[in-house]
């Protein structure tokens, strides 16, 4: 088996048929098997998968389980040489995974390998990611990225070659299982956010390479699951962020992220108070943030933020 294409859904049933129809489509002439592994979905997900896509193997979770713990259970079934991790909001153009795979195996040092991502109208979206520090999540990203754009790659970088990168962001990755066997799998502690990206500084310091590939382009809409649930996906974004930093940062460095995120979060809360009056977005913002202020406030409790389950697993 060339490629085992693992997707995880949360109740976006139209994006994931689209998203299989894609796979099928563009795959050819690799050998490839399909997981679908849903998060307790409430729209109908598994049946209609059942349906249209007979050979497509779903694991239908009875609760949700997150995003790294959902792709560790298919993982630990897959018999691909290479894992797609791929997003039911994303859809692959033609010899996208192709390339990806021709490329993996002419260099086996590549661990984890992601493609283009584009928009519905085809523009670039940020592919490339840094592994987060204090200046990173502290300051502007855009801002970081037009200043110290050799240092800092976004979507305005022109690459017509592979470049090794830090990270890349994850609506579609495709990694070698060799280096899931010898590396381990998707820490299951981040429930959702940043779960790739410490993969991919995982595999780094292991000794393997992560790479971008511009040829290979994919279409991502992006955060369709965390929309549904706008506030405890920010909880579950910052609650990540913490945890990547305990895990790869130094005490100190943990102190000053949350005194400094606090600060930003107590500033625009100020700012939003001020426009709310006249303003949607800012009074959405404001009842975010102030959402946000309140889980700090509370010690940042585990219970809030998007309600992962313990157990639960059904084919």
């Amino acid at each position: 088996m060339d490629l085992s294409v693992i997707i995880v859904n949360y109740n976006t049933r139209v994006l994931l048929l689209d998203c299989l129809a894609s796979v099928y489509a563009t795959v050819s002439p690799l050998l490839v098997e399909i997981f679908v592994i849903d998060n307790a979905s409430t729209d109908g997900s598994v049946a209609a998968v059942q349906e249209a896509f007979p050979g497509v193997r779903c694991i239908a979770n009875t609760c949700n389980l997150g995003f790294a713990r959902a792709n560790n259970l298919a993982i630990r079934a897959a018999s691909g040489r290479y894992l797609m991790l791929l997003n039911s909001d994303a859809q692959l153009t033609p010899s996208a995974a192709a390339t990806i795979v021709s490329f993996m195996d002419a260099n086996r040092d590549v661990a984890i390998c992601g493609g283009q991502l584009l928009n519905r109208d085809g523009s670039l979206q940020n592919s490339i990611a840094n592994c987060p520090t204090l200046a990173t999540e502290l300051f502007s990203k855009s801002l970081l990225r037009r200043l110290f754009p050799a240092r800092y790659p976004g979507k305005e970088a022109r690459f017509s070659q592979p470049v090794e990168v830090e990270s890349i962001i994850g609506a579609c990755m495709v990694v070698a299982k060799e280096a899931v066997d010898r590396v381990g799998m998707l820490d299951e502690r981040f429930f959702f956010f940043f779960e790739e990206t410490d993969w991919c500084l995982q595999m780094k310091d292991s000794g393997w390479r992560v790479m971008f590939h511009p040829a290979a382009r994919i279409y991502h809409l992006q955060g369709q699951s965390a929309k549904r649930v706008n506030v405890g996906a920010r909880i579950e974004y910052w609650r990540s962020r913490y945890l990547y930093f305990r895990k790869h940062r130094s005490i100190a460095a943990c102190f000053l992220l949350r005194c400094g995120l606090v600060m930003r979060l107590i500033l625009s809360l100020t700012g939003q108070l001020a426009t709310a009056l006249f303003s949607a977005n800012s009074r959405s913002r404001l009842r975010i943030n102030a959402t946000l202020l309140c889980w700090h406030l509370s010690g940042c409790p585990s219970s809030w933020g998007i309600n992962g389950g313990m157990t639960g697993v059904t084919e």
